[in-house]
């Protein structure tokens, strides 16, 4: 056999025939060796590459946190500067734009009102005498001023109602006193206790024996006032007031303990809300059906009757619930920051 050249010994066929006619181990742990040089080579190249590119990205996240950390710097220091002036200036000359424009709009309507005391005035020989002589004919109530203000002009109603409900709102907010988070008593509400307790005695024999006596008609004569607003002088307010009045006096007689038993801060937001909200609902239903000329499911029934004049008699109660509520509420929040 003809002698194999060195360089073809060395080569990977050479070695592969050599392997073949010997059977030597040699060629297969100089490929492993080989092999796994190349491996290793390629691990570190790719741990390499791989490391940079996180480097790389890292970097990129702290100049975009720069940038981030900058800009809020700048923004904040605009504003603690010249955006507070700016927006001090913007604030005021909105407020003198709005304050000059409402002026303007209300000298221009009492420049265009009729003159004062003209007896060729609407309301003067127009609206009162429709009150008078179709009043109770359209409302069904025999008292024209209820049938005027829960009817003709029961939107206003709606809005004094609201109004007394946000005086007691805004009283509340200032005044209540309210325990702690994990439900005991603060410093505050102790003193005022004791300030209670102290300024207005109690168990007085004298005044809880009246009390037994008038509350209860106090009650009933202020529901009586409610119920039959629509048919003689009286109506939500005055009998709201009257039904007030009987419970600051029963509270006065026995103290908070005894009160609390049916009248609680949760029956005021109860019956406060539900009050308002029938009362806007119903008037809604009123509105809706009269502009659109639309006949209603309330008719005025007969005058005179208790269940007559449609809505009015229920408005009136709305209104009483909301006046004896807020006027309760008033003065127990003014004489201890509570109900």
């Amino acid at each position: 056999m003809a002698k194999i050249r060195p360089d073809y010994e060395t080569s990977w066929f050479g070695r592969l025939m050599h392997w073949l006619e010997n059977g030597s181990t040699a060629l297969d742990d100089a490929m492993t060796d080989e092999m796994d040089a190349h491996s290793r080579d390629h691990l570190v190249d790719s741990e390499h590459h791989h490391a940079t590119q996180e480097h790389a990205l890292e970097e990129r996240r702290h100049a975009a946190l720069e940038r981030e950390q900058r800009m809020y710097s700048s923004l904040h220091q605009w504003a603690s500067t010249k955006g507070s002036r700016l927006m001090r200036w913007v604030y005021i000359v909105a407020s003198v734009v709005m304050c000059v424009g409402i002026i303007a709009l209300l000298l221009n309507t009492a420049a265009n009102l009729p003159p004062y005391g003209d007896p060729d005035n609407p309301v003067n020989n127009e609206v009162s005498a429709h009150y008078i002589t179709q009043g109770q004919a359209e409302t069904g109530a025999v008292n024209i001023v209820a049938g005027m203000i829960l009817d003709y002009r029961a939107f206003d109603t709606l809005g004094e109602s609201n109004v007394l409900f946000i005086a007691a709102v805004t009283v509340l907010v200032l005044l209540r006193l309210a325990p702690s988070r994990d439900g005991k008593p603060t410093t505050e509400m102790l003193e005022a206790e004791a300030d209670d307790r102290l300024y207005e005695p109690k168990h007085d024999m004298i005044l809880q024996h009246q009390a037994n006596l008038l509350v209860p008609l106090i009650l009933l004569f202020g529901i009586y006032v409610v119920m039959n607003g629509h048919i003689s002088p009286g109506g939500g307010f005055s009998g709201g007031a009257i039904m007030g009045a009987g419970l600051i006096l029963y509270l006065n007689a026995f103290g908070f303990r005894k009160t609390e038993r049916f009248f609680t801060f949760r029956t005021f937001q109860i019956v406060s809300l539900m009050a308002l909200a029938f009362y806007a609902c119903s008037k809604a239903y009123s509105f809706f059906t009269g502009a659109n000329h639309l006949p209603s499911i309330f008719s005025p029934g007969t005058p005179g009757m208790l269940f007559s004049a449609g809505l009015i008699p229920y408005l009136n109660i709305a209104v009483g619930l909301v006046v004896c509520c807020t006027m309760y509420a008033f003065y127990t929040l003014f004489r201890k920051g509570d109900m």
